[in-house]
């Protein structure tokens, strides 16, 4: 399974190139935020969405085919790859992200 996620400090956001690609492919998420033209962080968070799966076709295709030109200012995509099926989360720190396999834990 390919995640995307963001490796520098700043957090998540695509540009506005990533978007336009994403929804020339027919993503509904990224028609609906280029209507909106709410670039200052970039794009990726839609009003009323809980913004993109980061293992969706749109976003993991378009990263790849436009590479640094997916990214803004305020970050730097990177497709991961981990095994299909493994619960997964992503961890953030500083808007530096990394994917994390879920375990359990108690106590």
């Amino acid at each position: 399974m390919k995640i995307v996620i963001n490796t520098c400090y700043g957090g998540f956001s695509i540009s506005k190139e990533c978007a336009e690609l994403m929804a020339k492919k027919g993503c509904p998420i990224a028609k609906a935020e280029l209507e909106q033209e709410s670039e200052f962080y970039g794009y990726g968070y839609v009003e009323g969405s809980n913004g993109y799966d980061r293992t969706s076709k749109f976003l993991v295709e378009a990263v790849e085919e436009l590479g640094e030109k997916a990214n803004t200012w305020a970050s730097r995509l990177k497709v991961v790859e981990i095994p299909d099926g493994v619960d997964y989360y992503i961890d953030e720190y500083d808007g530096i992200e990394s994917v994390h396999q879920t375990h359990e834990s108690w106590g």
